[in-house]
Formats: structure tokens, sequence, C-alpha cells
């Protein structure tokens, strides 16, 4: 019940001031100069709420992630290391989406390490300084695994994305 409580009253508005342009802007400007230091690609995706649909269903916020990560396109990238960073406001759900790229070699604790000190941001209402961090920790792990390639090529945009 509280899980519905959450979702069904958090709205747009709620979005825009976690999420104003400013921050977005940011996070566009973080993502790309990361991008000129490795060679994947990492997209920021934050949806609002779930509806009660997806609640009725028992939907969760990795599964909308990792509906996300397909239709936003994060798996396709030359290389499979598109790395989807995806919030669900109403829950301060974060979730990290990897493309297999990076099986093997960055282990879901490492992953899930990110989203947890993301989260303990959102907790303090520091969606600022949670979402840079996290997207500067994404891309200390990207680097490691997939170093800057100078002839590379920006294949996904740089912006966040509401959902």
């Amino acid at each position: 019940m509280k899980r519905a409580l959450k979702n069904l009253t958090t709205t747009r508005f709620a979005l825009c001031r976690a999420f104003p342009k400013t921050v977005l802007d940011a996070l566009e400007e973080a993502i790309r100069n990361s991008e000129n230091q490795h060679g994947g690609e990492i997209r920021f995706a934050v949806e609002t709420a779930l509806d009660i649909g997806q609640l009725w269903h028992g939907v969760t916020a990795r599964d909308e992630a990792v509906l996300a990560f397909a239709d936003l396109r994060v798996w396709d990238t030359a290389k499979n290391c598109g790395v989807l960073i995806y919030v669900l406001l109403a829950e301060h759900a974060i979730e990290i989406v990897a493309d297999r790229g990076y099986d093997g070699c960055v282990s879901e604790a490492e992953w899930r390490t990110v989203c947890s000190t993301m989260e303990a941001a959102f907790a303090d209402r520091q969606f600022a300084r949670g979402s840079l961090d996290a997207v500067a920790a994404v891309a200390h792990i990207i680097q490691a695994h997939f170093p800057y390639d100078a002839g590379g090529t920006n294949e996904l945009p740089d912006r966040p994305v509401l959902l």
C-alpha cells in the first residue's frame, strides 16, 4: 500500500523540482565530458512514477530499467559498452543496466555500490549531487574496461531523458 501511495502521489512537478533544467544540463555535460575519457556510453533516465496498472502487475524499478535500456537502445553500441542509470523517482529507486560487454568484468556488487550511494544522496534530497556522483562513478568503472578511443564516436545522446 505504501508503495502504491508513493507512486500515485508523485507528480511531474516533483520530477521538475528534483531534476530542473540546470541539473539536466549539468548531467548532460558530465556525461559528455566523461565519454571523452573512456570508450563507453552512458544514458541517464528518470521516470516519475509507476501507474496503477504497473503496480497491480507487480512491475519493479528493475523491470522498468530493463525496458528503458531496450527502448533507449542502450544495447545498440558497437562494443556493447552502454550503461543505463535509471531512476524511479517516486521510490527513490536506482537501477543500473549494463550491456553484455561488462559481463564477467564488472560485478553486480560494483554496480549496486553506485546505486546505494546515489540512493543515500536522494534520501537527503541531494538529487543533483547524487546523480553527478553516480555518473562519475560509472565513468570510472567504464574507463577500467573500455579505455578512451580517439577514433570512437558518440553513439548515444548524452542528454538525460525524462520518461
